[in-house]
């Protein structure tokens, strides 16, 4: 075969090739297409398998990728502890990451980083929740939901070993923690989370002022700082002020923003750069 036989013959496979891939790319948007409306109509199994279809077709694809993890985290029951849900939590995570690898637009690698942190949330699996909304804070500082998130697993993180104590104790829950060692151990593994939970809760509010649910977080922040100042009579005294402020604060803000909505009950969330 002369030259320009064979030059000819790696035209023809290239425009082969080249066809194929447009071909997949089409199919590829096709599965998306059925995917996004089975979704819709909440036959959320076959949405699965038309996303995947897409994601195998066309690996560029990005939202293929990220209807797939939405539809994963769909399908996820908090709280139900059995292999088949969790591999469910696995699925949307393991997927959020490989959108994440592909390097996206920020508004895609955000999407994909609140899916990951939600789903570690809702797993209870705090540390690694706390991780990927840092991620987020990193992208978008001005997201006071971001800051609300953090503080939530703060709370809950101290809240924790608060029970434990008072458990160990024979305490119930209205009563003072007088034992000085527990609040000494008390203070030690919760002053950290205490005081970057009432910061994060602060920021939210800067940003949101009208964040009635940060407010009442912060009301629960600083009645668990409260709990182990037992050698600080006055500081306790403050703290626990504080926390009743807060709750008249929240209640205010619920109240204000009623009265705003009116008869319709929608509320206007404004916020501030």
């Amino acid at each position: 075969m002369n030259k320009s036989g064979r030059l000819l013959t790696v035209l023809a496979v290239l425009l082969v090739l080249l066809s194929a891939v447009g071909c997949n790319k089409l199919r590829a948007r096709d599965q998306l297409n059925k995917g996004v409306q089975a979704y819709k109509n909440a036959k959320y199994e076959d949405a699965i398998e038309h996303f995947k279809d897409a994601v195998a077709l066309d690996p560029s694809l990005t939202n293929a990728r990220l209807y797939l993890a939405t539809a994963y985290m769909g399908q996820y029951i908090p709280g139900a502890d059995s292999p088949d849900n969790n591999r469910y939590a696995e699925q949307a995570i393991d997927v959020f990451k490989q959108v994440l690898d592909q390097h996206p637009p920020v508004e895609q690698q955000i999407h994909s980083l609140k899916g990951i942190a939600s789903m570690y949330f809702q797993q209870k699996k705090f540390d690694q929740a706390k991780e990927y909304y840092q991620k987020i804070e990193a992208l978008d500082p001005n997201d006071p939901e971001t800051y609300y998130s953090l503080a939530v697993i703060d709370w809950m993180q101290a809240y924790q070993p608060d029970q434990k104590a008072r458990a160990e104790l024979g305490l119930k829950p209205t009563d003072e923690l007088k034992d000085k060692k527990a609040c000494t151990d008390l203070q030690q593994i919760n002053a950290q989370r205490v005081e970057d939970g009432i910061q994060n809760l602060q920021k939210a509010i800067q940003i949101r002022p009208d964040y009635d649910d940060a407010m009442a977080y912060l009301n629960l922040l600083y009645r668990q700082r409260a709990e182990y100042e037992c050698d600080n009579a006055d500081a306790r005294k403050t703290d626990l002020k504080t926390a009743d402020d807060w709750v008249d604060k929240t209640m205010a803000t619920k109240k204000a923003k009623a009265e705003k909505a009116g008869p319709t009950g929608i509320v206007t969330t404004e916020t501030t750069q």
